[in-house]
């Protein structure tokens, strides 16, 4: 797998890529039927989009001849992690805490999920600072 950290995807990208990691593989009439379904895409979209993530390879073509199958190259925990260490590392450091509680708020969680992030908060609890220092300027800015 390529590593996720150098492939940016564009938010339509991740549309298209989301139906490729839930099916595995898929032909290109898959991807166009299934977006087509999903978001009323046209086929052109669909291959548009396609193509672009073939070239950033976080897609691979396979096989010598139509129909071809396309599978992903880069995986999905991968993207998502790469995506919001992103995000995270353009904001305050002093925000990532609420930020994150605010995530958490505005997303069905099953209990495991639950269970999961409380045994990451104790864990972290043990070594935490008692406040998290502002990385947005050199010296002891606050924001």
């Amino acid at each position: 797998m390529k590593d996720a950290k150098n492939v940016t995807i564009t938010d339509s990208e991740w549309m298209v890529m989301k139906v490729i990691w839930t099916m595995g593989h898929a032909t290109s009439r898959e991807l166009i039927d299934a977006m087509n379904e999903l978001e009323g895409w046209s086929a052109s979209t669909t291959k548009t989009l396609l193509h672009r993530l073939i070239q950033k390879q976080a897609v691979a073509q396979h096989g010598g001849s139509r129909p071809f199958t396309y599978k992903p190259v880069v995986g999905e925990k991968e993207s998502m992690a790469a995506a919001a260490d992103d995000l995270f590392d353009h904001m305050c450091a002093m925000r990532a805490g609420s930020t994150i509680a605010g995530v958490i708020q505005s997303r069905e969680l099953s209990r495991a999920d639950i269970a999961n992030l409380q045994a990451i908060l104790a864990e972290k609890a043990k070594t935490a600072p008692e406040e998290v220092q502002c990385n947005c300027l050199p010296g002891d800015q606050t924001c």
